[in-house]
């Protein structure tokens, strides 16, 4: 099967914006190419160390590749939606950079299994790891908890900045017993995590089919099936119940706009892990965290990337 390969020279900052912009016109994959991991330093044994070529990433900002199951005839229609679409998020205050647009026809094989080669095992911690389910691991020690992953279609395969900041925090923050909610989950990775740390049950959301389906495999991959729940939903529409934690590894545009649910669903003294968010937004982020009654109590970075852990009091 022939898809249409979108390709479009971007900045960093404006990364996550514009790979959730392609999700939501119906993209089935995305890649991102950013020469920044080329020469990245790590200040910790734990993150993305894997074996890159110069050749495969752009001179200066960086690529996001969308794969689009459409005709050459609705191509035009498609690009003059995603140039507008691009303008718009000039109105967050993003930096898009350049935002060109580029068009090739892919065979199926060609991009499914070609990112392949650069997934690897990754340590979160000294007690966590995500290991993809075509890789072969031996554990560092007996207690290590290992999540078996398989991205599929859906974004996030556990090794960008935000989700390893989400996952060191539920590590932090969980209690034997919490229920959770994951919202945007994805992958399901941190869902996962989440029981594999101990927590009671959890309710996987996010409005994305194709996460909801790869979410699902992924549980069952990691034989926890029975205590996660994965649904289709708009962020914390139509959730009643109150629970212990809520993580959210989402763009900070989403965030501002559910602080009230969160507050309104999570139990006194619970937390809420929201991540997705660059430095530049970390302020107006916190400010929506306490205009909706909660109490920041730390942030972790790596990079430009922040995680917020805020409590209900």
């Amino acid at each position: 099967m022939k898809w249409s390969e979108i390709s479009i020279h971007t900045t960093a900052e404006a990364t996550e914006a514009v790979s959730s912009l392609l999700y939501e016109m119906g993209a089935n994959g995305v890649v991102i190419e950013d020469p920044e991991v080329l020469y990245r330093e790590w200040d910790t044994p734990f993150g993305e160390i894997y074996q890159l070529s110069p050749d495969d990433f752009p001179a200066e900002g960086v690529f996001v590749k969308a794969y689009l199951p459409v005709d050459s005839s609705e191509l035009i229609d498609v690009v003059e939606e995603l140039k507008e679409q691009l303008a718009q998020l000039t109105d967050y205050g993003l930096d898009i950079g350049k935002a060109s647009i580029a068009v090739n026809d892919v065979h199926e094989d060609e991009w499914a299994h070609a990112w392949k080669k650069y997934y690897k095992p990754v340590h979160v911690s000294d007690r966590m790891t995500i290991k993809p389910v075509w890789e072969e691991y031996e554990p560092r020690h007996p207690e290590e908890i290992i999540i078996e992953m398989d991205p599929g279609m859906a974004f996030g395969t556990g090794t960008h900045p935000t989700t390893i900041l989400c996952l060191r925090a539920l590590e932090k923050y969980l209690t034997k017993g919490d229920r959770v909610y994951d919202v945007g989950t994805g992958t399901a990775i941190l869902s996962i995590a989440a029981i594999k740390l101990g927590a009671k049950d959890v309710i996987a959301m996010d409005l994305d089919e194709v996460a909801v389906r790869s979410a699902q495999a992924n549980t069952e991959l990691n034989g926890v099936s029975e205590h996660i729940t994965v649904r289709q939903n708009n962020l914390l529409d139509g959730i009643e119940e109150q629970v212990e934690v809520i993580v959210a590894n989402i763009l900070a545009e989403v965030i501002l706009r559910f602080t009230d649910d969160v507050f309104r669903v999570l139990k006194p003294g619970g937390t809420f892990i929201a991540s997705g968010i660059i430095a530049a937004r970390e302020a107006d982020v916190k400010a929506a965290l306490v205009a909706s009654g909660l109490e920041v109590v730390e942030t972790i970075f790596i990079d430009d990337w922040v995680a917020i852990v805020a409590k209900k009091r």
